[in-house]
């Protein structure tokens, strides 16, 4: 199973929370924080259930999200 994480560029989100909507791990929430610009950002909750789908990049209209897929090796 691909495993992932995101990185989220919080300059640009813009608290519309579309991509807490595409998220079907339910790996990102609202945030009480605020950007520089006063957006409530969203945060990645990193529980080891994002599987780097990339939906919620996608979806993001500000681009503010990067997906990673972590590539675990096999151990012998």
């Amino acid at each position: 199973m691909r495993k992932g994480r995101i990185i989220i560029e919080v300059d640009r989100c813009k608290g519309c929370l579309l991509c807490i909507a595409a998220c079907k791990p339910k790996q990102i929430k609202i945030s009480k924080k605020m950007n520089k610009t006063g957006y409530n950002i969203v945060e990645f909750c990193d529980e080891g259930k994002c599987n780097a789908c990339t939906l919620c990049g996608i979806i993001c209209p500000d681009a503010a999200i990067e997906v990673i897929e972590i590539i675990e090796t096999e151990k012998k």
